[in-house]
């Protein structure tokens, strides 16, 4: 059974600001005239897409993913579902298209991933206990540093392990691997930069960042698994033009990263 859940409320509000757009007279021939999609999202991944207090799905990406629908007339239903069952769903026609800070490479796409355009920059990083003695990849010889299945952050661990000596971890969430760390299964984890960062900051781990272990920058976008559904990436990379635009963009960022 897919499993839907509320959406933010800011993308409730674009959402239902849909059935007026007629009215406003801005629409253009490329929008979606009212379609809708299932789109898929990784789950515990803020500041990108998590969960608040009151059980709505909020984050960068679900902000940016309604004001797109929003400019460019479509609806969708969201499934928060994690990031290999969002992978999974999209690659068994049970939903659309995924947003789930998912890093464009030449390796996804050869594998059959259809990206957007780039949406945010971002490195991987390493974060430790706030106790830990490690300072850099160079004190991981013999421990073993966790990762999240099938992201950058792995790709990133595995071309490193063996100038390092470090054993690779994969995990199916990041919840599941920060409390690897915090409880002492690993010593290490890698992950995406501004997520390790918010969440320290935020609080919500009792990490620290590892500064100087960041890896070169890699675009997160959008992305389909069928090129029927090409339409989709359309709409997406004509709304995310518009948002930069018009400040909108900015405005998103700037209420997670203050960026």
């Amino acid at each position: 059974m897919k499993k839907f859940v509320k959406l933010t409320a800011f993308a409730v509000a674009c959402v239902m600001a849909l059935a007026g757009l007629a009215a406003c007279g801005n629409k253009t021939d490329d929008v979606a005239d009212g379609k809708k999609f299932v789109i898929a999202t990784d789950k515990g991944f803020s500041p990108f897409e998590f969960q608040d207090a009151e059980g709505n799905i909020v984050g960068i990406d679900m902000d940016i993913l309604a004001a797109i629908a929003k400019d460019q007339g479509f609806t969708y239903d969201l499934q928060y579902v994690g990031w290999d069952a969002a992978i999974a769903a999209c690659q068994a026609g049970q939903a659309d298209g995924m947003i789930a800070g998912a890093s464009i490479t030449d390796e996804r796409k050869a594998s059959g991933w259809i990206f957007s355009d780039g949406y945010y920059d971002a490195t991987q990083g390493m974060a430790v206990a706030k106790d830990s003695d490690i300072t850099g990849f160079e004190d991981l010889k013999g421990q073993k540093v966790a990762v999240k299945n099938g992201t950058m952050s792995n790709q990133y661990a595995e071309s490193i392990k063996d100038q390092y000596g470090f054993e690779v971890v994969t995990f199916s969430t990041s919840p599941d691997m920060y409390q690897a760390v915090l409880g002492g299964q690993v010593q290490a984890c890698l992950d995406d930069t501004p997520i390790l960062k918010y969440n320290i900051k935020t609080g919500e781990l009792a990490m620290k960042f590892v500064e100087g272990t960041e890896n070169e920058p890699a675009q997160y976008g959008f992305a389909i698994f069928d090129a029927n559904n090409q339409e989709l990436i359309d709409l997406f990379n004509a709304g995310l033009e518009n948002i930069r635009a018009d400040g909108t963009y900015d405005e998103i960022i700037a209420t997670y990263l203050g960026e």
